[in-house]
């Protein structure tokens, strides 16, 4: 399984309801939340299959304005990385 970063932006007046539908599927823990800093935003790293799957953690009314990254670690050997850098140049 792959990982994702996934940033979910909402209103004010959505917390409760994001952090109920989040709690009752299981995924609440996940999620750390800027809520109580003024910035109405929910944000979790979460392996899935594919970004479709990551997608569907996010309560069905704020998928179309969650963003969705899937996320990878490069080590300074890893050579498929060193050549894409260099044919990005």
């Amino acid at each position: 399984m792959d990982r994702y970063l996934i940033e979910s932006p909402h209103n004010a007046a959505d917390c409760e309801r994001a952090i109920n539908e989040l709690h009752a599927a299981g995924y609440l823990h996940n999620f750390e939340w800027g809520c109580k800093d003024h910035d109405h935003t929910a944000w979790a790293i979460i392996e899935a299959v594919n970004y479709d799957h990551a997608k569907q953690i996010v309560p069905w009314f704020l998928r179309d304005r969650a963003r969705i990254v899937k996320l990878v670690k490069f080590e300074i050997a890893e050579t498929e990385h060193n050549e894409h850098m260099i044919r990005a140049r």
